[in-house]
């Protein structure tokens, strides 16, 4: 098919918009491992995750046979304001980098959230109301998260308590603000408002947080107040299969012009986005129907995948959530407070973690200033200022498509824009001010980390 045919935007009917949701475990022979209890050992049941998440949400992070689930009429109704969400040619950034590659990218960015953890904030808010709760707690690192759980508990009428990690509570004072606006509560994380918020201040004093320090906060406020749990936007595989409305709706999209990728990038923080975006063209690898070349795109400063041990690991600082396994730089690692690109998780999705180890996707590690680099060239020729996560996926497409200009080769790439960047501001004004520098963790850094992975003999 000609280019020229193919439009800048292509967007699908609303008819056309997913109406389940694609559970890619079903798909994997080789099943990520169950979490563990941190006290015994033994894979956690239904009856002990429901003290921490929703019923319906502990049932869906359970399943690993079902391959679709329905998406619920409600929340179909509010994706209705957002999506489908638009694959973009990115014709002028073809045209800039002189390459024969065809690029595209998935733009998650049309909602007051500026990314895509709306989609599974929606969907856990959704459960939390129909279990008749009032209210729920989370984490957020560079705030996307929490602003999108704050719209959707608006929405639902929950209360929402949110620990923001220190860092990121004092860079984007305005994310925070759009959190408030939609009537959260935002602490600082560590703070001194929790048992275990107190103790990591007192071993780590004036620590910028991580998110697994929030995470920890998080959990042991939902466990300690009635009518409460604990929701996550990413990591979890209930997450990744709310996200799979990201990759379904993208392979639609390029089905509608008979258009077949061959390079698929996506940026891995804790693995919600690249999930989401990848499912879908994995269960084709995975039931040999198709082959796809995969690219996870990791912060060098915070290497899970690419410089983590595959192991089980607790999901937070204060190690008091279930132990899962994936490749992680231990739950005591907090990366450098000049990372300002977020991915700033210490660990990967257990189903990530498990697809790479069996060697179906590649993975990456790249330092900032690249990225801010990239993100800049892009938002110069594309139109859009990139979400500092976001740009990790765009420095490897250039990377990629520089490479096909190299050898003559013509690929399709395509990437996930996971949101907008008008929120990093500060971020930004350190590359432009030329105050951004890279910083790699050593290895004696990342044996600090690994000397707390818990002993595990399975």
């Amino acid at each position: 098919m000609s280019d020229k045919k193919i439009p800048y935007k292509i967007y699908l009917e609303e008819s056309e918009m997913p109406k389940q949701w694609y559970n890619v475990r079903a798909d994997m022979k080789n099943k990520p491992a169950p979490l563990l209890n941190p006290a015994t050992l033994k894979p956690m049941t239904a009856k002990e995750l429901s003290t921490v998440f929703c019923d319906e949400l502990v049932q869906q992070e359970l399943d690993d046979k079902t391959p679709y689930f329905d998406i619920p009429v409600e929340i179909q109704d509010f994706y209705k304001m957002y999506r489908p969400s638009p694959l973009v040619r990115a014709y002028c950034l073809e045209k800039a980098l002189d390459t024969p590659a065809k690029i595209y990218y998935k733009f998650e960015g049309n909602n007051t959230s500026g990314s895509h953890k709306l989609n599974s904030a929606i969907a856990q808010a959704y459960y939390a109301k129909k279990q008749g709760l009032k209210g729920v707690t989370t984490e957020t690192g560079a705030g996307q998260w929490g602003t999108a759980l704050s719209m959707a508990c608006s929405y639902f009428g929950l209360d929402c308590k949110v620990y923001m990690v220190k860092c990121s509570y004092e860079q984007k004072p305005f994310r925070r603000e759009v959190m408030r606006t939609y009537g959260a509560n935002v602490t600082p994380s560590p703070s001194e408002t929790t048992n275990v918020g107190r103790q990591i201040l007192a071993k780590h004093p004036g620590t910028t947080g991580s998110l697994g320090c929030a995470i920890s906060e998080a959990v042991e406020t939902a466990t300690s107040l009635e009518g409460y749990r604990y929701v996550l936007g990413s990591v979890l595989t209930q997450v990744l299969l709310h996200q799979s409305i990201i990759g379904l709706e993208t392979k639609a999209a390029l089905d509608k012009y008979n258009i077949t990728p061959d390079i698929i990038i996506g940026c891995a923080g804790g693995g919600s986005n690249l999930g989401g975006l990848i499912s879908p063209f994995m269960g084709e690898k995975l039931r040999g129907e198709k082959n796809y070349h995969f690219i996870a795109v990791e912060p060098a400063s915070c290497p899970s995948l690419t410089r983590g041990r595959y192991a089980y690991d607790f999901c937070d600082t204060g190690m008091i959530c279930p132990l899962a396994k994936m490749y992680t730089l231990g739950s005591g690692f907090i990366p450098s407070s000049n990372h300002a690109g977020g991915l700033r998780y210490h660990g990967m999705s257990s189903v990530v973690s498990q697809l790479y180890d069996d060697k179906l996707m590649e993975a990456v590690c790249v330092e900032q200033t690249s990225v801010f680099k990239a993100a800049t060239q892009f938002a110069r020729v594309e139109g859009i200022l990139p979400a500092p996560e976001s740009s990790h996926a765009i420095k490897v497409a250039i990377d990629e498509a520089l490479k096909c200009k190299e050898s003559g080769k013509d690929k399709t790439i395509v990437f996930g824009l996971t949101g907008t960047g008008y929120f990093d501001l500060v971020a930004y004004q350190k590359f432009n001010d030329g105050l951004m520098d890279d910083y790699i963790p050593t290895e004696d850094d990342l044996a600090v980390g690994f000397a707390g992975l818990p002993k595990v003999e399975l």
